[in-house]
């Protein structure tokens, strides 16, 4: 049934989501911020680790993501990820009071199914609060919570868990999960779709959803790109402060604080900029935030590898500020783009599949494939680093991978409408020329 009451304030709903995915974010770093006294608890090496840190959390996430999605885009989207979070932060809480490595990693695949239930919906839902000359900004604001999610748990877990155990730090972020959860259902109305009349819609049969969206290279190299960028941003985002830690023998709570603080702050002024760059650029054509998205990923990438091989903490913490505002904002440029080229009545499920996809290579395979390299090459510093070198790299693929999305954006998105026999709006270009270059 259509919901008839007024929507709420589109910065209200911005910021009651921001919240949420920072405690999203939040739990994901604990682990990596703990990754010292979880070992020395459970007597487990850098290999189950990393398994901890991606295929026991991201296995489910996958999995369920699409089917969530494909529930957001049908009924609200609200009490979807109100659930989500919920139950996310219930597993963060157990967690915590795991008995060892079986109910550790347990906890972390429940912590997965939760958050399965965020993202798509999320983005979807901002989609019908902002314009498309605005969600540049839009996503770029929720896009922080990655670095103020980080900050928390790199920084606030083990602060957290010197002052009293790492099991607390679980409990708290568990525990303002909880809280957030039911704030969404007080603070969010579910607003009317963007091109549709209804507050609900048909799913579109799965398969035939798939075979829309395999016919659209724009749609298809984002995904990848996407999914590179994440692969070796996140393996350095999450083994960076464990691999300075070892290399420069320094205090763990002190070197990860450092890392959070000097990596997540600088990610943060990026993501700001890239917003207002790319909704400046979108007003243009919508292929430039997917360029411009091409163009930070590979200077992005250069900058993780310089901070990788520092030779001192205070070079690496100088190449960490780079690497955070170059790297602080991609994501939003191939978000705004994917939101733009999608139908209403697809958007949440295509932007789940999509991000099944990027979730696999980034979240399952960076973290593990780290950890396993480090551990079979020697399990020091020198074996951390140059496992590192090996994953790092796959952010030039995703550079070139997404430039050659830009150049597909208009064509595929009046074919995806095409293909579900909807008109699409006039799209954002001054110069329709300008698709050519």
């Amino acid at each position: 049934m259509t919901d008839t009451r007024p929507t709420s304030n589109p910065w209200v709903v911005l910021a009651t989501l921001l919240a949420i995915y920072i405690v999203n974010y939040a739990d994901r770093y604990l682990i990596t911020g703990l990754i010292g006294p979880i070992k020395a608890q459970f007597g487990i090496g850098d290999a189950m680790v990393g398994m901890l840190m991606g295929p026991a959390f991201v296995l489910l996430y996958v999995i369920l993501g699409v089917p969530f999605a494909r529930l957001a885009d049908r009924t609200s989207r609200v009490q979807v990820i109100a659930a989500g979070c919920v139950l996310w932060s219930g597993a963060t809480i157990a967690t915590g009071m795991a008995s060892g490595p079986i109910s550790l990693t347990l906890a972390r695949v429940a912590v997965g199914v939760g958050e399965a239930a965020f993202v798509a919906p999320a983005y979807s839902l901002l989609s019908d609060y902002f314009r498309p000359e605005r969600r540049g900004l839009a996503f770029a604001i929720l896009g922080l919570a990655a670095y103020v999610g980080q900050i928390a748990g790199q920084a606030g877990g083990p602060a957290i868990a010197a002052q009293h155990d790492w099991r607390m730090a679980f409990y708290s972020m568990g525990a303002i999960g909880l809280l957030l959860g039911f704030a969404a259902l007080l603070l969010i109305r579910e607003p009317r779709r963007s091109g549709s009349g209804e507050g609900t819609v048909e799913a579109l049969p799965l398969g035939q959803l798939a075979r829309c969206l395999v016919r659209s290279p724009a749609y298809l190299f984002m995904m990848f790109a996407f999914g590179f960028g994440v692969l070796s941003g996140v393996a350095f985002g999450y083994w960076g402060p464990e691999l300075f830690t070892r290399a420069y023998g320094m205090d763990p709570v002190a070197v990860k604080s450092a890392f959070a603080m000097n990596f997540g702050l600088s990610g943060l002024v990026g993501m700001l900029l890239f917003g207002a760059l790319s909704d400046r650029l979108a007003r243009r054509s919508m292929i430039w935030p997917c360029r411009l998205s091409a163009l930070a990923l590979g200077a992005a990438t250069c900058a993780i590898l310089m901070a990788s091989w520092a030779g001192s903490f205070g070079t690496a913490r100088l190449a960490a500020i780079p690497a955070g505002l170059l790297g602080g904002g991609w994501s939003v440029g191939f978000m705004a783009t994917l939101q733009y080229m999608l139908p209403p009545r697809i958007r949440a499920a295509s932007t789940a599949l999509f991000l099944a996809v990027t979730t696999l290579l980034g979240f399952f395979v960076g973290p593990w494939a780290t950890g396993a390299l480090s551990e079979m090459m020697g399990h020091d510093a020198a074996a951390l680093r140059l496992a590192l070198t090996l994953i790092i790299p796959f952010g030039f693929l995703s550079a070139l991978l997404g430039w050659a999305a830009a150049g597909r954006v208009e064509r595929d998105r009046a074919a995806l409408h095409d293909a579900l026999s909807i008109r699409p709006a006039a799209p954002l270009l001054a110069r329709p020329a300008a698709e050519k270059g």
